[in-house]
Formats: C-alpha cells, sequence, structure tokens
C-alpha cells in the first residue's frame, strides 16, 4: 500500500506539471520550481540489497527585481527532501539531524554594480563542481563521486563578487560561514559562524575556444574544531588504539571542461578534484563524461568516474544513463551503474535506478 500511494503521488505530479510554465506574477515576481522521483536499487556484493522509492527532492524558487531599483535581484527557494535517502549512498536523507524533510534554502540578494561586477550577500551554493547540487540538472540519477571523500561544498552563507570582463572571461571569488556543512545538514547550511571555520572560494571560466568551457576553482577552510564541520575533522588512532579528532585547515582544487562535439550537440567532459583535509580526509575524484543525442528527445550519458582516499578505500564506477524527454517539463531517465571497491567493506556493487522529473 505505501508503495501505491507514491506511485500514485508521482503519477498526480506528472500530470499537474505539464499545464505549469514559468509564470511571471508581475513585473517584478518570477517563481519556477522542479521536482524528482526515482526508484533506486542497489546489490552489494556482501549483504543484503536495498531499494528506496521517494520524491528525491522538490524546490520552489522566487525570484524578485523591485521596479523601483532595476540593479537589485533577491532570490528565495524552499527546498523539500524527503527522510529515505539514496540506495547507493545509503544516507537517511532529510535535511537536518531532527529529521525536517524542508528548508530555506537560497536566501541572496543580488547587487549589479556595473555591466560586469555583481556582489551577491546571503545563502547561496558553492561555486565548486562540474555536477550539479540540484537533482534535476545532473546528467545521471545518482552523481558519478561524492561517496567516500566528498570533496564539493554545498549551500553556505557569506559574500560573493563576480566578474565578467568580456564575453568569454567570469571569475569570483567568495568569503562564506564555512566551506562545508554542519554535520547532518545534507549540505543545505554553513555551520553559521566565521569564528569555527571560515570558508574562501574563487574560480575562473574561459569560453574563447567555440564550444569548450574551461572552468577551475580553489577552496579553503580555516582550521576546523571537532563537532562543528564533518568535512574538516580527521580522525587517528593514538595511544592503545583510542580515536583522536584533530581540526585541520581543508584545501580543494576543482579542474573540468566541457566540449561539444558537432551539431547534434554530442559532448565530452571531465573533472579532477583534489581535497587535502588531513588524515583519511585527502584524495580525490574524477570523472569522464559523455553524451550521445539520438534525437531530439531521445540521449544517454556513458560516464566513468574514480574516487580515491589517501590510506583508505577507493572505487571505480562504470555507467550508463539514457534519458528520454518527453516535453520542455517532463523527463524519464534510467541509469545502471557498477561499482569496483578497494579497501571498502563491500568488493563491488551493481545499481539500478529509474527517474521522473519535472520543472516548470
Amino acid at each position: 500500500m505505501k508503495i501505491r500511494l507514491k506511485f500514485a503521488g508521482i503519477a498526480a505530479l506528472a500530470a499537474a506539471v505539464p499545464a505549469f510554465a514559468q509564470v511571471k506574477v508581475n513585473d517584478s515576481l518570477t517563481v519556477t520550481g522542479w521536482a524528482v522521483g526515482s526508484y533506486q536499487y542497489l546489490s552489494p556484493s556482501a549483504g543484503p540489497s536495498s531499494d528506496s522509492l521517494n520524491i528525491d527532492a522538490g524546490l520552489l524558487q522566487a525570484t524578485l527585481t523591485p521596479t523601483t531599483a532595476k540593479k537589485v535581484t533577491a532570490v528565495f527557494s524552499l527546498y523539500y527532501r524527503p527522510s529515505g535517502g539514496s540506495a547507493l549512498t545509503g544516507d537517511s536523507g532529510g535535511v537536518s539531524p531532527s529529521g525536517s524533510e524542508a528548508t530555506l534554502l537560497d536566501a541572496y540578494v543580488t547587487y549589479a554594480a556595473s555591466d560586469t561586477v555583481n556582489i551577491t550577500a546571503g545563502k547561496f551554493l558553492s561555486y565548486l563542481g562540474y555536477e550539479s547540487f540540484y537533482l534535476n540538472q545532473d546528467n545521471m540519477i545518482t552523481l558519478a563521486n561524492q561517496q567516500l571523500l566528498a570533496p564539493i561544498p554545498g549551500y553556505h552563507e557569506g559574500i560573493k563578487l563576480d566578474y565578467s570582463p568580456d564575453k568569454t572571461d567570469t571569475m569570483g571569488v567568495a568569503v562564506v560561514d564555512s566551506l562545508y556543512q554542519k554535520p547532518g545538514y545534507a549540505a543545505t547550511e554553513g555551520d553559521g559562524s566565521l569564528k569555527h571555520q571560515a570558508g574562501f572560494e574563487g574560480y575562473y571560466t574561459n569560453t574563447a575556444i567555440t564550444n569548450l568551457t574551461v572552468w577551475a576553482g580553489v577552496g579553503y577552510e580555516t582550521t576546523t574544531k571537532p563537532g562543528y564541520d564533518t568535512g574538516g575533522i580527521t580522525e587517528e588512532l593514538g595511544p592503545k588504539g583510542a580515536v583522536i579528532q584533530n581540526g585541520n585547515d581543508v584545501y580543494v582544487l576543482d579542474l573540468w571542461a566541457s566540449y561539444v562535439i558537432d551539431k547534434n550537440n554530442d559532448q565530452f567532459a571531465a573533472e579532477e578534484i583534489y581535497k587535502d583535509g588531513g588524515y583519511l580526509n585527502k584524495g580525490s575524484n574524477w570523472l569522464l563524461y559523455y553524451q550521445y543525442n539520438y534525437s531530439s528527445k531521445i540521449s544517454s550519458w556513458f560516464c566513468v568516474s574514480g574516487e580515491d582516499v589517501t590510506g583508505g578505500a577507493s572505487y571505480m564506477r562504470y555507467s550508463v544513463s539514457p534519458t528520454y524527454t518527453y516535453n520542455s517539463s517532463l523527463a524519464f531517465r534510467l541509469q545502471y551503474s557498477y561499482t569496483d571497491y578497494k579497501s571498502y567493506t563491500i568488493k563491488d556493487a551493481n545499481y539500478f535506478g529509474a527517474e521522473v522529473l519535472f520543472k516548470f
């Protein structure tokens, strides 16, 4: 009965969304949103298989541009992530340790200081990462990486400046409350204080070569105190095997590039991420993506990716993820992945997922 009710909810949402469009309430207010639901099944080499059937996430966003202040734009979004989590990552879902399923995600104001400079303050998403935080914008149902090392930050609060001196170059810097999230907040919250572990980010992107985008970014978080940020805490064995938690600075380097091959919009993408946060919080992620468009409605991503924790576990993952786009509001996606682990609790795992994506 529970599964039938969830399917009924997904079906009802599918019927409703195509009737929507990006809603311009008036000259100052625009509303948009998306929702993603999936069935995911994971079969590891050791231990029982697991599955999940959920509306995985949803977002409703409002963009305000006051008619009396055209250079100012405010963005607010409500984010929903149910408990239950992912079959692949094994996380419990939700957006806070208390089990909350909804939170205020975006909450920022941007001031266009000139045609080339934007200044933003509030709560916003990290610059870093080729793959998106937003499930409706990802190439596959799951991310290619982020399972072990998790080097890509999520949301945090602070101020940032973006500069576009010409049509092919863009760069930006940010000072934020922390690079990584509070423990248990599913990358939706920073720690809320510069004192505990201030974060800094910067990036540069170039599109001077036709069809090629090159992006480089860095992140740094000051020494983290135990109990504030799982992304910056390292553990090591002390006398008699006692576990000692130490605070560490965290450094992240992220390089990615994408290239559109032909008029069919087939493309390649590659990314390398390096993170150094101390013992068992150091290593790299990488991915290679290829997209082939069979038609205007049917396409597929093929991906090889890997993650390696220095002194710890590693894996190689092989994935294929076809998508059928019914219309601008509705799409359907499948994914199969095989993961080969080393120095991990399991040897390998097979994953299958089926997803429905809605947006308006």
